[in-house]
């Protein structure tokens, strides 16, 4: 049944999808959607394919991106009295009769985000779209520490003043993981939804997804994010905590002081097989590094920042404990400096030269590092993944962060 809703605006960035853009204003329209088209710069005239419907229409007269589509249709929305808007692909992928779906959970979360998780499998989604959603979803969860189902769906409500506020630097494809991630550092609330999908065959299937110049994007946006998590200052917040929030929030900590529940704490955070592998990664890499007598203050910090399990990380990083490792690092890298191993222990190559040796050192951990830590995250992985299959609830994770 169709049912009104005077408060939020459905909003379809389109980009050169003429041939499917009014199915998808006629599904929204059907279910008593308000629609804005925001035109992104296309060149097959898509907007004349609306002729007759009632819907609002921006156009650009170049291409700018899904993201400046977005906010532009957030402006615009913001003008004319909408407090919420509601985005959905014009590639008629996604249903936006199921709209109600995502406001519902909305209802009564006005500065939250809502986001159509998509259902997507091997029977129904091609393979590098389910790769694309996962590396996507383990980036996100680094940066924020929040378990998302689908960062990549461009099903989503968003709160509009909450939106325009945001400080986002990305315009085009990689516009959607940030503005979750910088969302969930606002302190905004963010849910998910299950939603269809449907992926038409391979011959059928438009997409602007450029794989090597959108993948570098994305490479270079969670290179920035992940980097400004590591930071220690807060981020500034959008959403003020309810003094219900709050209350919750300082017995949660004080429950930390009794030490049993702050050793369970530190054991079950960030339990996930992935978490508990990219933990035991770290450790390896931070623990071949020479930090001397910082790597344990370095991989707590890093895992702390990160949202990674501190106990997986530090007990890894005792795996590099000299001298094995390190006699390894420094003959890679005395290997790579000279084309040969260093066989000559004396005086001087071991104290005179000390200062060789640890560039040395250095050189050879940012290539045994990684290595190493790749095969002890893998025999971290593969064995819990499994526990946790026969097993579930074998450990009572916090996997929000």
């Amino acid at each position: 049944m169709p049912i009104n809703h005077p408060q939020i605006l459905l909003v379809i960035p389109l980009y050169n999808h003429a041939a499917k853009v009014r199915r998808v204003v006629e599904k929204a329209l059907a279910a008593d959607w308000p629609v804005l088209v925001v035109d992104d710069g296309s060149s097959d005239d898509g907007l004349a394919q609306l002729s007759g419907l009632a819907c609002a229409t921006l156009r650009f007269a170049e291409n700018r991106g899904k993201g400046a589509a977005i906010l532009a249709g957030a402006g615009w929305a913001a003008e004319h009295g909408y407090a919420q808007i509601i985005t959905v692909d014009a590639d008629d992928q996604l249903d936006p009769g199921e709209a109600h779906l995502l406001a519902t959970i909305a209802a009564g979360q006005p500065q939250g985000l809502v986001v159509g998780a998509r259902r997507m499998d091997r029977s129904n989604a091609p393979g590098a779209s389910l790769f694309g959603r996962a590396f996507s979803n383990f980036w996100v969860q680094l940066e924020t520490g929040r378990e998302l189902p689908d960062t990549q769906s461009g099903f989503r409500l968003y709160p509009v003043p909450e939106l325009l506020q945001l400080v986002t630097g990305c315009r085009r494809y990689d516009f959607e993981v940030e503005v979750l991630t910088r969302a969930a550092w606002a302190g905004l609330p963010i849910y998910s939804v299950p939603v269809s999908v449907h992926y038409p065959p391979g011959g059928e299937r438009v997409s602007h997804f450029h794989q090597f110049r959108d993948n570098f994007r994305l490479t270079c946006l969670h290179t920035r994010l992940v980097s400004r998590a590591l930071l220690p200052w807060p981020h500034p917040q959008l959403v003020e905590r309810s003094p219900e929030q709050l209350v919750a929030a300082r017995r949660e900590k004080l429950s930390l002081l009794h030490p049993l529940n702050f050793v369970k704490y530190l054991c079950c955070e960030h339990t996930s097989a992935l978490q508990l592998a990219v933990a035991a990664w770290m450790g390896i890499f931070f623990g071949a590094v020479p930090l001397l007598f910082l790597h344990t203050a370095t991989i707590i910090y890093v895992c702390h920042r990160l949202h990674l399990n501190k106990v997986t990380a530090v007990t890894a990083s005792q795996l590099c404990m000299p001298p094995v490792v390190p006699v390894l690092c420094i003959q890679i890298g005395y290997f790579l400096r000279r084309g040969s191993f260093l066989t000559e222990f004396t005086w001087d190559t071991l104290v005179l030269q000390a200062h060789q040796r640890l560039w040395e050192w250095l050189l050879g951990s940012l290539l045994l590092g990684p290595a190493l830590g790749l095969l002890i995250g893998a025999l971290v992985y593969f064995p819990i993944k499994r526990l946790r299959a026969t097993r579930p609830g074998a450990c009572a994770t916090s996997e929000q962060g």
